[in-house]
């Protein structure tokens, strides 16, 4: 099955309605792409519905999943995917992604909810890609979570991750700053789980910002700017992997548009110097 691995290209950014009007009327030149989450989308009508078909007619787009579920034991929404499956095949959107946890639990539990970290669970989570793959006739993503406690744990939270992507063939979504928040709450080194992760599947990442609960507490909230270790560990997997697609997550507290253009900004700036410095090397 084919990888979703240079489908999209450069800085992106999460599209969001409150916005939507503004990026319609501005198409900022620097956003090589966009991310919507499908469930927010698919039954969009009305002027939303147009600007949405304008922008899916100009700009590559990404879909990344709220509520799959990928890792519930609940049954797997096969009418959700089918129903997915026909949406991106309308605007032409490139690939979907989704996040290697749960939300769901005989009902919506409306959290992303970490996995155990154990060989059975490697195996029931890889089995429900492999069919979600199968319905959508693609490789899919799948993303890094943050998570708070680990119940049950008999592996090392990078060696089930990357059990898993293997086990079920797909490709990753490189959560950024999740690997520093989990670095900061568990005690582990941020560049080394960086190391570990399997560089040749990478589709694309998430850069975002999180909430300070306590020095050694971080909350992922994507309801803050970047700062500036994530920055530095975004510029570290540039430096271990060669530039990839990176999107910035902005999903409450939205500041104004120009502001997270400048996020965006950075992004290329730091995808630039890494080419730059390539070349050098080279």
């Amino acid at each position: 099955m084919q990888s979703v691995r240079n489908l999209v290209h450069g800085a992106g950014m999460g599209l969001r309605r409150s916005f939507l009007s503004e990026i319609v009327d501005q198409s900022p030149a620097q956003v090589g792409f966009y991310e919507v989450a499908p469930e927010n989308w698919m039954p969009i009508g009305g002027k939303f519905g147009k600007q949405f078909r304008a922008m899916t007619e100009r700009f590559d787009f990404v879909c990344h999943g709220l509520s799959l579920s990928i890792g519930s034991s609940d049954p797997l929404d096969e009418q959700f995917l089918r129903d997915l499956k026909r949406f991106m095949a309308e605007h032409g959107i490139k690939f979907y992604s989704e996040h290697l946890s749960y939300c769901s639990h005989g009902g919506h539990l409306y959290d992303l909810m970490p996995m155990p970290f154990t060989a059975d669970a490697v195996k029931h989570v890889a089995a429900r890609i492999r069919r979600v793959q199968d319905i959508l006739e693609q490789r899919i993503a799948i993303e890094n979570i943050s998570y708070y406690a680990a119940p049950g744990q008999e592996m090392a939270e990078i060696d089930f991750f990357n059990a898993v992507v293997a086990e079920a063939d797909c490709d990753v979504l490189l959560d950024i700053n999740n690997i520093y928040v989990n670095s900061v709450n568990h005690g582990y080194d941020a560049a080394a789980f960086l190391r570990a992760m399997p560089a040749e599947r990478i589709a694309y990442a998430h850069i975002a910002g999180h909430y300070v609960e306590a020095e050694d507490f971080l909350v992922d909230t994507h309801g803050a700017a970047v700062i500036d270790p994530v920055w530095t560990l975004l510029a570290t997997a540039y430096d271990l992997f060669g530039v990839f697609p990176t999107l910035l997550e902005r999903d409450f507290n939205i500041p104004p548009l120009a502001e997270l253009l400048r996020e965006v900004d950075t992004i290329s700036a730091i995808q630039q110097h890494a080419v730059a410095a390539e070349k050098r090397v080279a």
